[in-house]
């Protein structure tokens, strides 16, 4: 179970990682944006490549990412019944879902994505729109997200087993850093549960 826990947090550390300059991505395209719009109206003039960089970027943010935002548990979820459920019934249902659902997703995403890649990277595949650009490059982030996504379920997994076995923390809570505007929230409140008037309750560092 150790080495397990020690994959878990190798994959967490690649995924933090990536998340953490996926970020970059979307100011890049914001800026282009910006830059093409400053372009148009001084100079009347525009390009398909500026559009297309922005959706290429997007893309990639919205891919590479995936497996950043499963590890801060952000992704979308149904709750409607999940939170009533004991917590470790709630721990065999994330089990269920990352094994049974997640990962034939993934493969299945792998297994179709990466021929496609590799097709486009051969014949060098361009945008039909005059001024496009090069495809191939953004289907590089299919493959490359499905399997960042693919490990970080798996180690989500790890930690749920882990979890029932007594031998790790519970991954039902969240790993995500509150905002100052959430503990403000809080502390607001925690001084209305408390019947205060006053100041709301010091907020945690």
């Amino acid at each position: 179970m150790q080495a397990l826990l020690r994959l878990s947090r190798a994959i967490d550390r690649v995924n933090a990682t990536v998340g953490r300059w996926a970020i970059w991505l979307i100011m890049a395209a914001t800026a282009i944006s910006a830059l093409n719009a400053v372009v148009r109206k001084a100079f009347n003039y525009s390009s398909n490549a500026y559009l297309e960089v922005q959706w290429y970027l997007f893309a990639w943010s919205f891919l590479v990412a995936a497996g950043f935002t499963l590890l801060h548990g952000e992704h979308v979820r149904i709750d409607v019944l999940n939170h009533r459920l004991p917590k470790r019934v709630r721990v065999w249902i994330d089990i269920v879902g990352y094994g049974l659902f997640l990962t034939p997703l993934c493969l299945v995403m792998l297994y179709l994505g990466t021929p496609l890649l590799v097709e486009r990277f051969i014949s060098g595949e361009m945008s039909p729109n005059p001024g496009g650009l090069v495809r191939w490059p953004v289907w590089v982030a299919v493959p490359l997200g499905f399997a960042l996504l693919l490990l970080q379920g798996w180690s989500e997994m790890i930690k749920c087993i882990a979890f029932l076995r007594g031998q790790g923390p519970d991954p039902t809570e969240s790993r995500r850093q509150k905002s100052a505007e959430e503990e403000l929230a809080e502390g607001l409140r925690r001084e209305r549960a408390a019947g205060g008037s006053g100041a709301p309750a010091p907020l945690a560092h």
